[in-house]
């Protein structure tokens, strides 16, 4: 059984914490992907090699990789280069995902440019293109990227506002490759409708793994009430 099939109609969970967050750290993100997996994850997005290696052992599921670095000279930081996806293929992961939107990366390379380098350099690795428009998942798809992905759909400035299950809707009528939807997915009833829609698989992130975050709805609800 291939990766995609492990993780078809599944709900495969981002544990991620970065430096500024207090979960920062391999082992605790190696005993949130294993607590991910008791609850029934099918697979797990993680950032950085060091937190891949620890959720290997732990949990030893499907993993989606990335590796977030900033630079000075482009908006974008989700394996932002050919150095990232090399450092995440010599570890060894299921998928690699990247940004696959229309801002310049650093050096001033445009997607196609990037992905065209990457993927001559690393044939056999699964490919993911993180979109932010219906129109990024499309050329994504005409690069030769194995799946796409909503996940940046209303985090880039000509994408505010955007509905993610509506952008997903409209992606899965329009590409032929498996689609994951991830991005805003926060609720249970989104995640069923996400697969009801069409998508391959569905990536929830800090609706489950980031406490601090999911304290300060209920925080904020309790405030307003008082």
């Amino acid at each position: 059984m291939d990766v995609l099939d492990k993780i078809s109609g599944s709900l495969v969970v981002s544990c991620q914490a970065l430096e500024d967050e207090p979960l920062h750290d391999p082992y605790i993100m190696g005993k949130m992907a294993l607590a991910a997996k008791m609850g029934g994850a099918a697979g797990i997005r993680a950032n950085t090699v060091k937190d891949i290696r620890a959720i290997k052992q732990e949990a030893g599921l499907p993993i989606i990789a990335i590796i977030k670095k900033d630079y000075p000279d482009s908006p974008v930081f989700i394996t932002p280069t050919i150095d990232e996806v090399r450092e995440l293929y010599e570890e060894g992961v299921d998928i690699i995902a990247f940004d696959a939107t229309n801002r310049r990366r650093p050096g001033g390379k445009d997607f196609g440019e990037f992905f065209r380098e990457v993927k001559e350099a690393f044939p056999d690795q699964l490919f993911m293109a993180d979109a932010s428009t219906v129109e990024e998942a499309l050329m994504a798809e005409e690069a030769g990227v194995d799946i796409v992905a909503t996940t940046l759909a209303g985090y880039t400035p000509y994408s505010k506002g955007a509905v993610p299950l509506d952008v997903l809707r409209e992606v899965t009528s329009r590409v032929s490759v498996p689609v994951i939807a991830e991005g805003n997915i926060d609720t249970p009833e989104k995640a069923a409708e996400a697969l009801e829609i069409g998508a391959h698989a569905v990536v929830v992130g800090s609706a489950i793994t980031r406490p601090q975050l999911i304290t300060k709805k209920f925080a904020d609800a309790i405030g307003r009430q008082a």
